[in-house]
């Protein structure tokens, strides 16, 4: 795994800590590589501003913060309107299509949409909507093995919720698999505007 910013922004109670712990430990742990977290949020308990920055690498990481993602999760229209301009040139974005209306003219981004917070709903419980994106981060960015983030996602949840949370992963995973299949003038692959590197 060459080195990859990831940044995972969204609001607080969205578990957007978390999503980023799993993609840290599933790098470093499950799979040999290196990884670095650093996270910010909001004085709010819930609603404020929430995000967090990965670096993983197949060597150390020499310096912990990200400054130009490679790819951005984004899981609310204040995390897409603040974040988005910091992106790659050629960048992955993930958005949460049910809280995240793209709101300018798009050109040279990979962008891909999962309703992640009705899935989690489907599976009873919508505060899962964080491993459903981790899921389907998995299944489009093909950065980590299915594996290694699954194992990721069931030691990072409380045993009680362990099920439910890997039924959630699951189910982000088999639908971003289906995204990357589809043809990619969906209307969710909109072209986001080019940033310079």
């Amino acid at each position: 795994m060459s080195l990859t910013e990831i940044r995972i922004a969204g609001f607080g109670g969205q578990g957007v800590i978390l999503a980023a712990q799993v993609v840290g430990k599933a790098a470093c742990i499950y799979q040999d590589g290196y990884a670095t977290m650093t996270q910010s949020f909001g004085p709010e308990a819930r609603g404020g501003s929430s995000s967090a920055q990965v670096v993983i690498a197949s060597e150390p990481v020499l310096y912990p913060y990200v400054t130009r993602p490679d790819v951005l999760v984004v899981m609310s229209q204040e995390a897409y309107t603040r974040f988005t301009p910091e992106l790659k040139d050629g960048g992955m974005l993930l958005v949460e299509e049910d809280m995240v209306r793209l709101s300018q003219p798009h050109s040279n981004l990979k962008v891909y949409g999962v309703p992640a917070t009705r899935l989690a709903e489907e599976l009873g419980k919508r505060m899962v909507l964080n491993i459903v994106m981790v899921g389907f981060f998995g299944a489009i960015t093909g950065l980590l093995p299915q594996e290694a983030l699954r194992q990721a996602v069931a030691d990072s949840v409380p045993a009680a919720f362990r099920e439910l949370n890997l039924r959630a992963f699951e189910k982000g995973y088999e639908y971003g698999l289906q995204k990357g299949l589809e043809n990619t003038e969906d209307v969710r692959l909109l072209p986001l505007h080019s940033f310079d590197e």
